[in-house]
């Protein structure tokens, strides 16, 4: 006879598709768990790649399949800064060369002196324009970067840092362009996209539109009005015209367009297909990015308070690190975040990319709890449930 947590368990996972490895049977465990605390119909994704396998793939709620896309928002930057990356070792692109120097027209009102290096590190000040953007401009980088070449910068480039939250790669995207004569969209598909088939898209063709489940807003249970937002935020983010970022990835401009900064467009198995073959867990292809330009893409630059959100913050470059917020993962793990309560990122030590995607926005900070709690189960399925983190964090020797 079946007890009531046995019963429990069942109900759980029969909303749970998909399949995982032997060895992260736990991993499965807590995302049923996680999906069926959902208060309101919620899309979710789990893709986990590890030494070359994809060894969790999972989903829950209102998708179809591990095939449904969605709009993935600031998870996009992963994509617009591997590029960037990408470049950068190659030899095409130089940090420390100003902005202007590969786009004259950026050298106005204090801005000439501004380098690549201070821009990927959200310190050029460029957060936004002072009429804010239309959400029709907002899915234009090229259109954004126009505008944004003449903006006067918030404060002085390099003294502080804020997040450029809906622009910045329009901006580095810009700097990628007049370099290339190839727009950063284009280099993520003939780099990336195309020859490792992900889906993880910077612009959705329009034969896949069938596929894409639409971004639902998140849904408050408390009465309380919400708290007017600082100023810096409501031009960083076009707060006058989008007070709701939800929609933004649910128009068809934004999605064809695929803005680099927040309008991509992913499962999440092609944004953690991406990771994987930009550090080398990838069908046993070589990695994308060499460890010399992971370390300096990955090396910390912001550290201290955002004086957009007004919150304690630290950024690499163009990336996001993880080892402050889970502490599991170690110093190594990049990647980037996105608006729905997505969390993407690539661990080197840990052979190891993740990647999970959310079709509703989380209220308050529970998208954050349980990407804590799937990344700390995984960390324990990878590592054979080790508690010391030396122990946990050697690289991997095949």
């Amino acid at each position: 006879m079946t007890d009531k947590a046995d019963g429990g368990r069942m109900l759980v996972q029969k909303h749970v598709r998909g399949h995982v490895q032997a060895g992260f049977e736990a991993v499965r465990e807590v995302f049923a768990q996680v999906a069926a605390r959902q208060p309101h119909p919620t899309g979710q994704q789990l893709a986990v790649y590890h030494r070359g396998e994809r060894v969790v793939d999972l989903w829950a709620g209102p998708v179809e399949d591990g095939d449904s896309l969605t709009g993935v928002f600031s998870v996009s930057k992963g994509a617009a800064h591997l590029v960037v990356a990408l470049l950068v070792q190659d030899g095409v692109l130089d940090l420390d060369r100003t902005v202007a120097s590969y786009w004259p027209e950026f050298a106005e009102a204090g801005k000439e002196e501004t380098t690549l290096r201070q821009l990927l590190a959200h310190q050029a000040g460029v957060i936004g324009v002072d009429d804010v953007f239309t959400i029709e401009e907002l899915a234009d980088d090229t259109l954004m970067a126009q505008r944004l070449a003449t903006q006067a910068p918030y404060w002085k480039p390099g003294t502080a840092f804020g997040y450029h939250g809906l622009v910045i790669a329009a901006l580095t995207g810009e700097v990628v362009r007049r370099a290339t004569g190839r727009t950063l969209q284009e280099w993520w598909e003939h780099r990336v996209r195309r020859p490792h088939g992900v889906d993880f898209y910077l612009g959705l063709p329009e034969e896949l539109e069938s596929r894409y489940v639409p971004v639902a807003p998140a849904i408050q249970t408390s009465d309380a009005e919400a708290e007017e937002p600082p100023e810096l935020v409501k031009i960083a983010f076009s707060h006058k015209y989008m007070p709701d970022l939800s929609v933004f990835p649910n128009f068809r401009r934004t999605r064809a367009l695929g803005q680099g900064s927040a309008g991509g467009v992913a499962s999440a198995r092609g944004v953690a297909g991406a990771y994987a073959a930009a550090i080398g867990v990838l069908d046993d292809r070589p990695a994308l990015l060499d460890a010399e330009t992971v370390e300096t893409f990955t090396r910390i630059h912001s550290e201290g308070i955002d004086v957009v959100g007004g919150v304690e913050s630290l950024f690499a470059l163009g990336f996001a690190v993880f080892g402050d917020r889970y502490p599991c993962l170690g110093p190594d793990a990049f990647g980037h975040g996105g608006a729905a309560g997505a969390v993407a990122f690539a661990s080197p030590r840990l052979d190891l990319t993740y990647a999970y995607i959310r079709t509703r926005f989380a209220v308050g900070e529970s998208a954050d709890q349980e990407n804590r709690l799937l990344i700390e189960e995984l960390v324990r399925a990878v590592t054979g449930g080790s508690e010391d983190p030396a122990q946990a964090l050697q690289p991997h020797v095949g």
